[in-house]
């Protein structure tokens, strides 16, 4: 089995980073044979800007740059995707956002054609979300923010592609507490990557880290 792990951070040295290499590292400590793949955008210079070109794309006038086909390639190999990212303003980076409005194109994540049946074209693709927030889980849920990021990026970005999220993790308080805690959580959701079933999970990790 493959993991392909996607990372939006600027700084190689982040604590982000450094999630998404120990649930790597869970992954193959679980089962040697088992395969993974870091995707660092902000390394790898990934263009998150969707311009005319993806709108072409989109209204199905022309065929995705290679760039995008470069990454779809990545997701179709993959038998996990685990998206790893900080919270800014309560969602998703500019960078990961941008990476998913051009890579989850019309006529590959979905068909959209008027007049027909909607097509959810990534009904085998397992997702796991990772992201990592500075405040604690009474800000996410005094305010509604949790249950925002439920909305907009798991049901409206992955299950409306077909995508199915297995799990969904918020690490908090991660200014604060001993990175030692959410490493351990991470590691730990590497080494069940391939065994996760029943319903979705969401966690948020706070003191306690399983």
């Amino acid at each position: 089995m493959h993991a392909l792990i996607v990372v939006a951070h600027h700084n190689p040295d982040s604590l982000t980073h450094s999630l998404a290499q120990a649930i790597g590292n869970g992954v193959v400590q679980a089962n040697p044979a088992h395969t993974f793949e870091i995707a660092d955008l902000a390394a790898e210079g990934f263009d998150p800007r969707f311009d005319f070109a993806d709108a072409a794309v989109h209204h199905r006038e022309a065929a995705p740059a290679a760039d995008v086909l470069a990454e779809q390639a990545r997701i179709d190999r993959a038998d996990a995707l685990v998206v790893v990212y900080p919270i800014y303003w309560w969602s998703m980076p500019a960078l990961l956002k941008g990476w998913i409005d051009r890579v989850f194109s019309n006529g590959w994540a979905f068909d959209f054609i008027p007049d027909q049946p909607f097509v959810q074209k990534l009904q085998r693709l397992r997702v796991h979300l990772v992201a990592v927030g500075g405040a604690d889980a009474g800000s996410f849920e005094r305010h509604g923010y949790d249950q925002a990021m439920v909305t907009q990026i798991e049901h409206g970005i992955f299950e409306y592609c077909g995508a199915r999220v297995v799990s969904s993790n918020r690490l908090l308080e991660s200014e604060s507490l001993d990175p030692k805690l959410h490493l351990e959580t991470a590691h730990a959701l590497g080494q069940r990557l391939f065994s996760t079933a029943g319903e979705p999970a969401r966690m948020e990790a706070e003191v306690e880290c399983a």
